[in-house]
């Protein structure tokens, strides 16, 4: 299926991007560009949703402990955005392409002039041969401006791009009929044509310390993107170059079927 689509965002999670101890996994994100730029490479488009900025600004600033307020990490995500946008740009070039950064918080999308904006922005730069990386305004984000989490800004980037499908890198391998964490007998769903009651019963908690959300927020990201008529992908980020099985044809993670296209 993804052989035919041309657009694809990536939304790449906190817990994919850092170690436990909050600081950037370097060598998982080089291994991410690398794969990225083979998507480029076999002529697929593609949006990179990313978190991270607040691990690189904990990492820049040396701190001691993982920012826990609202103030701190929002300096942190200052010190930070500019420090994974380097890291991005470094890793990237190696294989020659180009990175743009995009930063939004949710008026934009809420707005309909500002949506227009902001899609003509997404179609130049991919015209331009350019790969956008996309993070929530962390640093001047407050309530009611929030998306509540990447998840949900994956989604909206995914309208607001047009994407013909959105593929989530997370801790966990999919959607399992309960949590797999705690029970044994776990099972991965692997495929979700709507979301129901009972689906979003599977979701369970929060997700990692270091994340802001957990299954429920990915669900509900789902069910934006789905109503658009874009799929999405839940897949485990732990390994990056299972995105190749994807790009191959083989069924992992929990896709959700998208509706008739708005």
């Amino acid at each position: 299926m993804i052989s035919n689509c041309k657009r694809i965002v990536i939304k790449i999670g906190t817990s994919t991007l850092t170690y436990p101890n909050g600081s950037l996994n370097l060598r998982r994100i080089e291994v991410l560009v690398q794969t990225i730029s083979d998507f480029k490479n076999a002529g697929h488009e593609v949006v990179v949703v990313s978190s991270g900025a607040v691990g690189a600004g904990f990492a820049k600033l040396a701190l001691s402990e993982y920012p826990d307020t609202l103030e701190k990490k929002q300096a942190c995500a200052a010190v930070g955005q500019s420090q994974l946008m380097k890291i991005y740009e470094h890793f990237f070039a190696n294989y020659s392409h180009t990175v743009a950064q995009i930063l939004m918080t949710k008026d934009v999308v809420d707005d309909p002039h500002r949506l227009e904006l902001v899609k003509n922005t997404f179609n130049t730069l991919l015209q331009m041969g350019c790969i956008p990386i996309v993070n929530e305004n962390d640093s001047v984000s407050c309530e009611g401006l929030r998306f509540g989490g990447n998840d949900t800004l994956s989604a909206y980037v995914g309208v607001a791009c047009d994407a013909d499908i959105i593929i989530n890198l997370s801790d966990i391998d999919g959607l399992y009929n309960k949590d797999p964490r705690k029970f044994d007998d776990a099972v991965l769903i692997d495929r979700v044509d709507e979301i129901t009651d009972e689906v979003l019963a599977c979701a369970g908690g929060a997700g990692t310390a270091r994340g802001t959300g957990g299954m429920i927020t990915k669900i509900n990201a789902a069910q934006i993107a789905t109503e658009y008529g874009i799929p999405m992908i839940i897949i485990n980020g732990e390994d990056p170059r299972r995105l190749y099985d994807i790009l191959d044809g083989k069924h992992i993670g929990t896709y959700f079927a998208a509706k008739g296209r708005k």
